[in-house]
């Protein structure tokens, strides 16, 4: 029976562990925290409610060490701004065969993972790949509860480099058969509408959030008609960015249809429409995920190949400086630009070449 280690242990970590642990696979859990862990391990498993029912068992680990051993899929659900620190820490452990799935990439996941890994020296021969999303809406409700609002019907998934996605899938199917092929990776990192649903709608509402403590539903409450208009001029540019790079992107729009199976004519309908999204709660503070990983791994990669494809952003570009205000940071420079991804002066064709190939030759 395949082998699972789930890293991370907040709502979504917490939630897919507890599933693999519902329908009888090992898994080991790592968390940041270690404190995280303790009351998991007291009680020797996760209880889910929701769309899955029940307890499932799951084995504590302490260290990186212990959780990556015997793993056959590593599946890391942490926000993407930590993706590279985990590819380092992992490095020395990690062992041929393994395959590591990121829940989700965000954008240009998968490229800085096994950049970093590369960085660190990591020579095993790992599949890095990502998910276009998260496979669940979900909350953690205790320190060893989750809840499971919704489970997409189906969510793309990509190797780096393109030839290795059916080997990544063989390790996930099993327990997930929401997970399908994706031609490559630029495919799941520009479909990510994450970065269209969560920074916008967070720094549009930022008063709403710092005065009432985020007491508001995130979509149903926080995107009104002129908020979803901007982000579908938002939507715009990331699909031309994608279009630019030989992806055929799914506007956000068509992919609440494809996750979620609902279809209306405007994407402030279709939001509204979504049962998943019925209940999430907005953020209780700005300094959130919504901002802090969506920013830097969503809105700052599809600027920065934006840039290099020759397509112009302004509404993206908008928004981070609107967040490097409110916080006085430079979301840029900590975030995936092609410069820190390592394809600085990379044109589309060598930028398309590195996700089929995972290696470029001399191309423009």
């Amino acid at each position: 029976m395949l082998r699972y280690c789930v890293i991370g242990a907040g709502h979504g970590g917490l939630a897919m562990a507890g599933h693999l642990g519902v329908m009888g696979f090992p898994v080991s859990l790592w968390a940041r925290n270690p404190q995280t862990l303790e009351p998991i391990e007291a009680v020797g498993g996760v209880f889910l409610e929701g769309e899955v029912e029940g307890f499932g068992p799951v084995q504590v680990a302490y260290s990186l060490e212990a959780a990556l051993e015997g793993a056959d899929a590593v599946l890391v659900v942490l926000p993407a701004s930590a993706h590279r620190e985990i590819a380092m820490r992992c490095a020395p452990y990690l062992r041929d065969g393994q395959r590591i799935l990121l829940l989700p990439g965000r954008t240009a996941g998968a490229i800085e993972f096994r950049h970093s890994l590369r960085e660190a020296g990591c020579t095993a021969d790992v599949i890095v790949g990502e998910a276009q999303t998260f496979l669940y809406a979900s909350r953690k409700t205790g320190p060893f509860q989750a809840r499971i609002h919704g489970i997409k019907r189906q969510v793309p998934a990509a190797a780096l480099p393109a030839s290795r996605t059916g080997e990544l899938l063989e390790a996930i199917k099993p327990a997930f058969p929401q997970f399908m092929p994706a031609r490559w990776v630029w495919k799941t990192s520009l479909d990510n509408v994450g970065a269209i649903f969560h920074p916008g709608v967070a720094l549009l509402n930022a008063g709403r959030i710092e005065s009432t403590g985020g007491a508001f539903r995130h979509y149903v409450d926080g995107i009104t008609p002129s908020v979803a208009a901007l982000l579908e001029q938002l939507d715009r540019e990331r699909v031309a960015v994608a279009r630019a790079l030989g992806v055929g992107a799914l506007t956000a729009r068509e992919w609440l249809a494809e996750a979620y199976g609902v279809e209306r004519p405007t994407l402030y309908e279709a939001i509204q429409a979504t049962r998943a999204y019925a209940d999430v709660g907005a953020p209780a503070q700005l300094h959130h995920r919504y901002i802090w990983e969506d920013v830097p791994t969503g809105l700052v990669p599809i600027a920065s190949l934006g840039a290099a494809c020759g397509v112009s952003t302004p509404v993206a570009d908008a928004l981070i400086q609107i967040a490097n205000g409110i916080f006085g940071v430079d979301f840029r420079a900590m975030g995936r630009t092609v410069e820190r991804l390592g394809m600085a002066g990379w044109g589309p064709a060598r930028i398309t070449q590195y996700a089929l190939e995972g290696d470029v030759v001399d191309v423009a």
